[in-house]
């Protein structure tokens, strides 16, 4: 697989190549963060790590945040405790009230269960499914996984990619970068020529 990342980013296709990115090995944890931070510094801002197992600080040194999934989540949280509020008030107080005891139908601490619990599950399905998307998962093939060595990454070797939508990325330059970065191992990802 790796020849053939190798290959296709070099051009031996017939067409002109063109890369995913340029992705740096490194052996620990330090050493990657030590990595992300030097990178965010000289300027690159695609970066993404892939790591055997969380790296404390290593979101921060590479800059990962989105702030649309808090949004939306609170957002759908909202709106679950809207909707679980209109629903037990349209039950109990419009479609089958109920004179219990004397009690007005508009009884809101009896409310509070079913709106609370409409708040938590819209916003908890929001998470889970709001997460899946805007990683674009399930991604059954991504161009990282043509990268040499890359089944490392879930055992032993701590990998940091620099994209090629980087507005400094330069192949030859990048590629110098990552290896003066101390990197055990440096070398082009092509794009994949299929969709899948």
């Amino acid at each position: 697989m790796a020849a053939v990342a190798h290959e296709s980013a070099h051009g031996t296709g017939g067409g002109k190549p063109t890369l995913y990115g340029i992705v740096a090995e490194f052996l620990s944890p330090e050493e990657i963060l030590d990595a992300a931070e030097r990178a965010r510094e000289a300027g690159y801002t695609r970066l993404d790590a892939y790591t055997p197992f969380p790296v404390h600080g290593l979101d921060d040194a590479i800059k990962f945040f989105d702030p649309r999934i808090k949004w939306m989540i609170f957002f759908a949280g909202l709106f679950g405790g809207a909707a679980g509020l209109a629903f037990i008030y349209f039950t109990a107080v419009i479609d089958y009230p109920l004179n219990v005891g004397g009690r007005p139908l508009f009884s809101w601490p009896s409310f509070v269960p079913v709106t609370f619990e409409c708040t938590i599950l819209f916003a908890s399905l929001t998470a889970f499914f709001g997460m899946l998307a805007l990683n674009g998962l399930p991604k059954p093939f991504h161009p990282i996984f043509d990268a040499e060595r890359f089944e490392l990454a879930s055992q032993t070797s701590f990998f940091l990619c620099v994209e090629s939508q980087d507005p400094m990325f330069d192949p030859g330059k990048t590629k110098d970068f990552l290896q003066s970065l101390g990197a055990h191992n440096v070398c082009e990802v092509a794009e994949p020529k299929e969709d899948y």
